[in-house]
């Protein structure tokens, strides 16, 4: 029964580690991409560890809007930002017809 509780306390220590390691990673990122997929992979450990403290509903929530919606949203956001500028106004004209 010891080793059992040792082994969820190195658990919860490389999963505490990794959290950290992966939020320092996305902060200092100068790439967009890689820190946006960095965020994704945090959230998605931060639901592991809402699940490990027994919360599955945090968990739940944590992986679909953590991970999930607002990844979506910000891999969005830089597709967005990486097309050239005549591209990105072409949708908005509003029915000028010259």
């Amino acid at each position: 029964m010891a080793a059992l509780a040792l082994l969820a306390l190195a658990v919860d220590g490389v999963l505490a580690l990794l959290l950290l390691w992966l939020a320092w990673r996305a902060l200092a990122n100068p790439e967009l991409f890689r820190a946006v997929v960095l965020f994704i992979a945090f959230g998605l450990v931060l639901a592991l560890v809402w699940a490990r403290l027994e919360a599955p509903d945090i968990a739940l929530a944590e992986a679909a809007i953590g991970a999930g919606v607002t990844g979506a949203l910000l891999l969005a956001a830089l597709a967005r930002l990486n097309q050239p500028a005549d591209v990105a106004d072409s949708g908005d004209e509003g029915g000028e017809d010259g």
